[in-house]
């Protein structure tokens, strides 16, 4: 029988989770084995799971759980150096030289456990079966558009924090708020730019700042394929990248744009990889968190802040984890079938890039 361990999250901030007590229910019929950990930050309940025959285990339980059982979780583990000795499916940020991830892998080598990384869960073409995409999107947006009203009320280092909202509604009602301060003062309307925004990462970005009324410049491959330079971001005030750091990608702010003629005050890096070769805007070294959510990379004038949170989708736990969750259930399905499809091509990624560890 597949044994499913649905692990509580490690991280404060964490209430997302990867499958919902509709979910659970789907694999119990089949025949699996499905154990849910307590958790305090979890957005959905735990009466749910209960109501749909999971089995219930103390939070943080899962380093005893049974040999066989597949453990699942979103985000980073608690960074103890103990082996893994399960099977993991989770976003293990270990693949693209971050630098965590030797230390990562290190540990599922010697424990003799398997990362299923949930970012390399990829169909025959290559394609991603599941993604948080959309609510990064929206988020990140958010996230610095609330920068921009920081820096308009003359607050040194941006927002003092970013809140767990209840909803999308509950978002942009606090939105419109911090947009009317930021116009109180005298200021213009923001204008945004977005590149990929043709993938769901920008649709979600732009998305929220069409929701608000803001005027949004939609980029995507026709327009940065010449490889820069790109001096039509500085003419914006908030800059959203939703492109992934890889090779190949060229660089949108260069460290030269810090000094230079310019109206951008806000990047928004929801791709996030500052660790990465790649980064396409390195303008900065580390990522910020919500409760630290802004770096200040000069105070101008005009200043220029970072925002760059690794689990934007968080800031809507349910919205995110009922779309995440319907995207990744047929995979989970599989489960029983782990040596092949999906999961045969995520545990030769794992094998491929911890080879040498």
């Amino acid at each position: 029988m597949t044994h499913l361990w649905v692990r509580a999250e490690s991280r404060p901030s964490e209430q997302r989770v990867g499958l919902t007590p509709e979910g659970a229910r789907a694999l119990i019929a089949r025949g699996f084995r499905v154990t849910v950990e307590r958790s305090g930050a979890r957005a959905i309940g735990l009466a749910g799971y209960r109501d749909a025959g999971c089995e219930i285990a103390p939070e943080g339980s899962w380093p005893d759980a049974p040999g066989d059982a597949i453990v699942f979780g979103l985000k980073d583990l608690p960074d103890d150096g103990t082996p893994l000795r399960h099977r993991h499916v989770m976003f293990g940020h270990a693949y693209k030289g971050q630098p965590d991830g030797p230390r990562l892998l290190a540990r599922f080598r010697a424990g003799g456990g398997t990362l299923y990384d949930l970012e390399y869960l990829v169909d025959g073409a290559g394609r991603r079966v599941a993604a948080f995409g959309y609510w990064a999107g929206y988020a990140g947006a958010a996230v610095g558009l609330k920068v921009w009203a920081a820096q308009q009320a003359g607050t040194l280092q941006g927002p003092a924090r970013i809140g767990v909202y209840d909803g999308r509604d509950s978002l942009l009602d606090d939105l419109r708020g911090d947009l009317v301060a930021g116009l109180s003062n005298g200021a213009e309307a923001p204008r945004v730019i977005v590149i990929g925004a043709l993938g769901r990462v920008g649709t979600g970005a732009g998305d929220l700042a069409g929701a608000l009324g803001l005027s949004v410049t939609r980029w995507d491959m026709a327009e940065t394929a010449h490889g820069g330079p790109f001096p039509e971001i500085l003419d914006h005030e908030i800059f959203v990248n939703c492109i992934l750091a890889r090779p190949g990608v060229p660089v949108f702010v260069p460290r030269e744009a810090i000094t230079a003629p310019r109206r951008l005050t806000v990047i928004a890096d929801v791709s996030c990889d500052p660790g990465s070769a790649y980064n396409p805007v390195p303008v900065y070294d580390h990522a910020t968190s919500f409760d630290d959510p802004v770096i200040r990379v000069t105070a101008g004038p005009p200043p220029l802040d970072v925002t760059a949170i690794d689990n934007l989708p968080s800031m809507l736990p349910v919205e995110s984890s009922e779309d995440y969750a319907a995207q990744l259930l047929p995979a989970l399905e599989r489960l029983d079938r782990i040596g092949a499809g999906v999961w045969g091509r995520a545990k030769a990624a794992f094998d491929e890039h911890s080879r040498d560890i």
